[in-house]
């Protein structure tokens, strides 16, 4: 069996031009000093308060859903010239995603032209007629993108990246990316002289400046907040880290209200107008008047002040239908169509089971592909092929067969791996990355790397931090 493009060996183990440096130091450190690293890690996490909520989940003792994301202390390390082809074909896919979106809120000219069907669109779960005709600043709906990209390929090979997904309505993970770049620089700082790495720590200014720059007009000084569902929510030391870093208000629906067509915070020194929100809470939940009546994490009345030009949202409402997984297959169709280019990146290969002939050759292949719902996200609602056993395999046919148009499956790729420090020592495990991108409309902006994603489990490719995954820090290196 082959093994998978590991980033720091090539096939005869030699060590790749941009880990030559730090593998040479690696091979210094005795064992105990990084485990105690690593344990030294665990602690200022755990101080500082970086952990995850676990939905649904117990510890051994029946108790808490609070864990730390573990953090691997072995940095993944991508050269200039790599880094620099990714990012141009990241800020290629958003904006063509960015400007399918307006298109479906208006002109529809590729369902016209029958590029993306409309029934894909239209009868989407994530479609939101009420913002049809809407016109928003720069014509920009997802401000922050988070796209997922794998490495494919064998050991004796190049490996090819590929974009995985789209996060386009709540993408999250950014702040995991910050501080794992402030641990390794805490916990090694020797390394950060001995490469050139490219800084992220800018992040928070250039989210702040991307969120300004789509205040309503007429806004000189537009008051900024980042709008989160509370503290329950798994992402909530995020939100409020992000809040902190950029020096902008942490609010909850409700602290928010509308009065006379604008919308207004509570503060101690009375009603503050909003201009900008930086939504971490889906559609559904945002306006109780608008969409879930029962909703008490949004600001009754928020819609009709949106829809009115009165306050931008970052990410649009409505900005879910491009990243629904029956839409992805459709992007390189969509950067053609829109901007009459190649893509840059390539989808992986996808079969929509709602196509007859696809449904059938995933039925008959299953044990060999990754199946995966249109909706599901986490690393839920899927199904690896060639991990399941055979009654899994017979078990998920059956629920694909009751609801085809629900699944696309994909082939399961060899991941690139990563050399990775786990209880047995500095073994292989696979990776994705997320880099996240910032369009105002006048710009599209990413900050070197983004946040890795490791597998630690022997042989597993399900990173999700749901899911027991980890992180690392991302290095991109100056020329």
């Amino acid at each position: 069996m082959k093994t998978a493009f590991d980033e720091m060996h090539g096939a005869e183990g030699a060590v790749r031009e941009q880990y030559e440096v730090y593998a040479r130091w690696l091979a210094q450190q005795p064992r105990d000093v990084m485990q105690s690293r690593r344990e030294e890690a665990e602690v200022i996490f755990r101080r500082v308060g970086i952990t995850f909520a676990v939905y649904g989940a117990k510890d051994e003792d029946g108790s808490g859903t609070e864990r730390l994301i573990p953090f691997d202390l072995i940095p993944r390390v991508i050269p200039q010239r790599e880094w620099a082809a990714m990012e141009k074909g990241l800020a290629q896919r958003v904006t063509a995603l960015n400007r399918f979106i307006h298109d479906v809120y208006h002109g529809q000219e590729i369902l016209k032209a029958g590029i993306v069907p409309a029934e894909q669109v239209l009868g989407n779960a994530q479609f939101r007629p009420e913002m049809m005709g809407v016109n928003v600043p720069g014509d920009v709906y997802s401000h922050i993108s988070g796209i997922d990209i794998v490495r494919a390929g064998q050991a004796d090979g190049s490996g090819e990246y590929y974009v995985l997904e789209d996060n386009l309505r709540v993408p999250s993970g950014v702040s995991y990316m910050l501080e794992n770049r402030k641990m390794m620089m805490r916990l090694f700082p020797d390394l950060f002289s001995m490469h050139r790495v490219e800084p992220v720590a800018h992040y928070p200014d250039l989210l702040l400046e991307t969120l300004r720059a789509v205040a309503p007009s007429g806004v000189n000084e537009p008051t900024v907040v980042v709008l989160t569902p509370g503290m329950y929510n798994s992402a909530y030391f995020e939100h409020a880290f992000l809040a902190q870093q950029m020096g902008v208000e942490l609010v909850e629906g409700q602290d928010l209200f509308v009065k006379e067509g604008f919308v207004y915070m509570r503060t101690t020194q009375g009603p503050r107008r909003v201009d900008v929100v930086y939504r971490r809470v889906d559609d559904d939940f945002l306006d109780p008047k608008a969409f879930r009546p029962d909703s008490t994490l949004g600001c009754a009345g928020l819609l009709d002040v949106y829809r009115a030009g009165n306050i931008a949202l970052c990410n649009a409402v409505g900005t879910g239908i491009a990243d629904d997984k029956s839409i992805y297959p459709y992007v390189p169709k969509m950067i053609e169509f829109y901007l009459g280019e190649k893509p840059i990146l390539n989808n992986v290969p996808t079969w929509l089971c709602r196509e007859k002939d696809d449904l059938a050759y995933v039925l008959d292949h299953m044990h060999e592909l990754v199946v995966k719902e249109v909706h599901g996200a986490g690393g839920y609602g899927m199904l690896v092929g060639p991990a399941a056993t055979k009654a899994e395999v017979a078990e998920f046919r059956e629920v694909v067969k009751a609801k085809p148009t629900n699944y696309i499956a994909q082939p399961t790729l060899s991941l690139s791996t990563c050399p990775t420090f786990v209880d047995s020592g500095v073994a292989p495990r696979h990776i994705d990355l997320r880099p996240y991108v910032l369009s105002s409309g006048k710009t599209v902006q990413t900050v070197p790397g983004g946040l890795t994603r490791v597998a630690l489990k022997e042989g597993s490719l399900v990173v999700n931090s749901s899911q027991g995954g980890g992180t690392k820090d991302t290095w991109v290196l100056e020329d």
